[in-house]
């Protein structure tokens, strides 16, 4: 990385980037990761692991040389963050500390929620939704903020609730389409973040099951398209009838698409 950045030997490209102009790089090698992780393509995750470290040297070499901060001092925030966080694991705060009992799942959580509390209030960070990052995908940060939410007292008591919730926002979507666009956009965003929530009730990511039934939909609709063409024809050309054929053909497969 000290070479790449060189000023008179280094890489052009290299030597124009800066923090923000890497970021979109940053989202880009994440999301392949998460792509490679869930096709089970273990050769592409190591792959893929490296080009998001590659990530965080860039960026810790651009801290050094701005005497912000440098790699060791990365890993150092680090480790003393996982210690101070895992109390059950390490005694005392130490590396070497053992702690012999054993704790609940849900104690954990507990306490990791509790410790984090404690360290937002040491940034004078005193909502409860102060650090949630703006720029997470939308579905990400619905989940989080509602979790967040709930972490104190503000939640459905059980996912009965929530659906009751669901079916009130689609009625109100329902009537809200015969108003205006702006209404309706409105109703819908609150259809979707209460969906959001009756996917952490039932104990699922709400972005990991939006991405999963769109790689569903993605595989069905490409047998879909073999199908039609090996009818002769294209799916802008196949009558709707046609089409519904096909896509119910699809469904109905024993190797259908998952």
């Amino acid at each position: 990385m000290e070479r790449l950045r060189d000023p008179e030997y280094g890489c052009p490209w290299d030597l124009q980037q800066d923090f923000r102009s890497i970021v979109d790089s940053t989202l880009e090698e994440s999301y392949e990761l998460v792509s490679a992780i869930e096709a089970a393509d273990y050769d592409h995750v190591r792959e893929e692991l490296g080009d998001v470290l590659f990530q965080v040297v860039f960026y810790a070499q651009l801290g050094r040389e701005q005497n912000l901060f440098d790699f060791p001092g990365i890993v150092n925030t680090l480790v003393e963050k996982l210690l101070r966080r895992h109390p059950h694991v390490f005694a005392d705060g130490a590396i070497e500390g053992l702690v012999a009992a054993t704790t609940a799942v849900d104690e954990v959580a507990t306490t990791w929620e509790t410790i984090k509390r404690k360290e937002r209030r040491a940034r004078a960070q005193t909502g409860v939704l102060d650090d949630v990052p703006v720029n997470l995908p939308a579905l990400s940060r619905a989940q989080k903020i509602s979790k967040r939410a709930a972490q104190v007292g503000f939640d459905w008591l059980d996912t009965d609730g929530v659906m009751a919730k669901v079916e009130e926002e689609l009625a109100e979507f329902a009537a809200a389409r015969h108003e205006s666009a702006e209404r309706a956009e409105e109703e819908l965003g609150d259809l979707i973040f209460t969906c959001v929530n009756l996917a952490r009730h039932a104990g699922a990511d709400a972005e990991t099951a939006l991405r999963r039934a769109t790689l569903k939909f993605e595989r069905r609709f490409t047998a879909m398209e073999a199908v039609l063409k090996a009818q002769g024809m294209t799916i802008a050309e196949a009558s709707a009838a046609e089409r519904e054929a096909a896509w119910e053909s699809i469904k109905a497969a024993p190797e259908a698409p998952r």
